[in-house]
């Protein structure tokens, strides 16, 4: 359970927000989709792969 600690006088949207980047932190809204397909874990390394192949190349690029 995600629990925000609202100060006296703080604004709601605020505690909103401070609530909203805590649930994201969690990763449960990633695991959901993940878990509605199943994906052969040959697929998953080849996405794993072209994912590092692409971050590579993006790192490559800003030195």
């Amino acid at each position: 359970m995600i629990v925000v600690p609202v100060k006296e006088g703080e604004n709601i949207e605020k505690a909103l927000k401070k609530f909203k980047r805590k649930f994201e932190k969690t990763g449960v809204v990633k695991e959901l989709r993940a878990r509605q397909q199943f994906d052969k874990p040959s697929v998953k390394n080849r996405l794993k792969k072209e994912r590092a192949v692409y971050v590579q190349k993006l790192h490559q690029v800003e030195d």
